[in-house]
């Protein structure tokens, strides 16, 4: 039983602790539910309030006015009335010569100019303030409510004020003698304050019209900037929106490929910590096109869409990248660029890696004729002959090396140009050394010079092979701090329309090899040079074929003058 009843007191609580958040949860919408979430409604409701706002508040600046204009309005139409009854000679004249009467001339007068003008009043008075005209025939012969003193010393007046007819407004001007010009008493013209309340009570209703009208129209137009901005925010909370902004700036900025937005007009608006990096800039040029913060060049072609394609190669300073452009709905792009200089590195010792197995191949090949070729003259007993083909075979590639080494003391270099000869004979291609060839073992950057050097031998082996006189000529000089070389082949040359082309990333007529693209080896020539305010450029070559040339000064160290070391070898004959 007592487990039941534990079972049963457990299970009781269930449906009450799950109406709690349920609870909860209405309690969640009904306070929701005078603000809505929905960007949309928000928006909408903003801007009818907005509207609602400027129409009241528009309404009010407008009614403020319009009574004081009305009740000035009234004062000067009761002060013309009262100045066109002054001008009046007539009056004057019976003023003067008639009794204050009810039935008097004046009275009759003042009356009729009454109705004709709707005044609620015409008032003539003498200098003591006694009406000769009323609107009550009764007060005619009575001194006036209003003290008359302004009117009779020569001043006009308009005010409101209360008289004995009620509040009205009123205007005052002094009486005068036609002949003498003295004054001799008074006009007041009274208009009923009631017609002027009237009429600005008449003119709210077409005002408020005009108000719900042009409320309507902005909530119109509150209706419709909202729908838009529904379509374009994808009916998404302003919640949503700052935290799809917030993981996207942490996702651009903390992925390792440079992302670069660009707007319809070509300028920079949008650019990751790691394409500043590949770029070599301190800041993110936002606002600016990639001509003006790259400078002209390739990858400011290829970010500006002018160069266009998958996997476009460019060099960056020492960096090789591989850049995508992407256009966007807007009219805009974006464009990715990725790090692959370590990989062309790898690629390129790839490279030279299969071609000293190739050399090595064909020195085994041709090891194994030679060893042949010594076998059978010893099993003939020419001894002699044996000799003499040992000695020759051994002098030719220690003449090539000797050579070398004699001329270019760097090691790296020496070593270099040594292989090269190797895959060079393989490949049926004459590689020698000028006879000017002389460079000391200075060098300030020799993994950069072996860079340029190998780029240029390769690329006139891939020109000359094949060639009726395949020959490779490498001239290496040291002019001061100065490094001179030049690289001359047999093969067709270079048009002269491409001779500045060929120095362009990505450009090269050859096949592309298995592990990427071509069209980074001139490329890095040139941006190495041009790095140590050097040239590279291209000419023809006085016997045919093409002569590369390229200028780096301050390449070698300077020169020891006190030296307790062995002197530098002189040139062999």
């Amino acid at each position: 039983m007592s487990t039941a009843s534990t079972a049963t007191g457990t299970a009781g609580p269930g449906p009450s602790q799950g109406a709690g958040p349920r609870g909860a949860a209405g309690t969640v919408r009904r306070l929701r539910i005078g603000w809505p979430q929905r960007a949309f409604s928000q928006i909408l409701l903003m801007q009818l309030a907005v509207a609602t706002g400027v129409t009241v508040l528009a309404t009010g600046l407008f009614l403020a006015p319009l009574g004081a204009q009305l009740d000035d309005q009234a004062m000067r139409r009761a002060l013309a009335i009262a100045q066109t009854t002054a001008v009046q000679p007539r009056i004057a004249e019976d003023l003067l010569t008639t009794p204050a009467n009810r039935y008097g001339p004046v009275q009759q007068e003042a009356e009729r100019i009454r109705r004709a003008t709707g005044a609620e009043y015409v008032v003539i008075m003498n200098r003591q303030g006694v009406r000769w005209s009323h609107t009550d025939p009764a007060e005619v012969g009575n001194v006036v409510s209003t003290d008359p003193s302004r009117a009779l010393a020569g001043h006009e007046v308009m005010e409101i004020d209360s008289g004995t007819l009620g509040r009205s407004a009123r205007g005052k001007v002094p009486l005068r003698d036609p002949d003498s010009g003295r004054i001799i008493g008074a006009v007041s013209v009274g208009i009923a304050y009631d017609s002027v309340r009237s009429r600005l009570l008449s003119a709210i209703p077409g005002l408020l019209a005009y108000a719900g009208g042009a409320l309507a129209v902005g909530a119109l137009a509150a209706y419709l900037i909202s729908r838009r901005i529904h379509r374009r925010t994808r009916d998404l909370a302003f919640s949503d929106i700052a935290g799809l902004l917030a993981e996207r700036e942490a996702m651009l900025h903390g992925i390792r490929e440079g992302v670069v937005a660009l707007d319809r007009a070509g300028r920079i608006r949008l650019m990751n910590d790691e394409a500043q990096r590949l770029l070599g800039l301190g800041t993110d040029g936002r606002g600016r096109t990639p001509e003006e913060v790259l400078g002209r060049g390739r990858t400011a072609d290829v970010l500006g869409g002018r160069v266009t394609g998958d996997d476009l190669l460019t060099v960056r300073g020492h960096r090789v990248l591989v850049a995508n452009r992407m256009p966007t709905d807007d009219g805009g792009a974006v464009a990715t660029l990725r790090d692959r200089t370590e990989l062309e590195r790898l690629g390129r010792e790839l490279d030279g890696t299969r071609g000293l197995i190739d050399a090595l191949r064909a020195q085994d090949h041709e090891h194994a004729n030679r060893m042949h070729t010594l076998l059978g003259l010893l099993e003939l007993e020419m001894y002699e002959e044996a000799v003499v083909y040992v000695t020759e075979v051994v002098g030719v590639h220690r003449a090539t090396a000797e050579q070398v080494t004699e001329r270019v003391h760097d090691p790296l270099l020496a070593a270099l140009l040594v292989g090269k000869a190797t895959v060079a004979a393989e490949r049926g291609v004459s590689l020698r050394l000028s006879p000017g060839t002389l460079m000391p073992d200075r060098l300030v950057d020799p993994p950069g010079l072996v860079t340029v050097v190998g780029n240029l031998v390769d690329n006139a082996l891939d020109a000359s092979a094949g060639s009726l006189r395949a020959e490779v000529e490498v001239e290496l000089r040291a002019e001061g701090r100065t490094a001179v070389l030049r690289v001359r082949d047999s093969g067709p040359g270079v048009p002269e329309d491409r001779r500045e082309l060929i120095f362009t990333e990505g450009w090269s007529t050859k096949e592309p090899p298995a592990h990427g693209r071509r069209g980074i080896g001139l490329a890095l020539v040139r941006r190495l040079a041009e790095r140590q305010g050097g040239t590279a450029r291209v000419t023809d070559r006085t016997s045919g074929g093409a002569e590369f040339t390229v200028v780096l000064p301050e390449a070698l160290a300077e020169e020891l003058r006190h030296s307790s070391g062995p002197s530098l070898p002189e040139e062999g004959p």
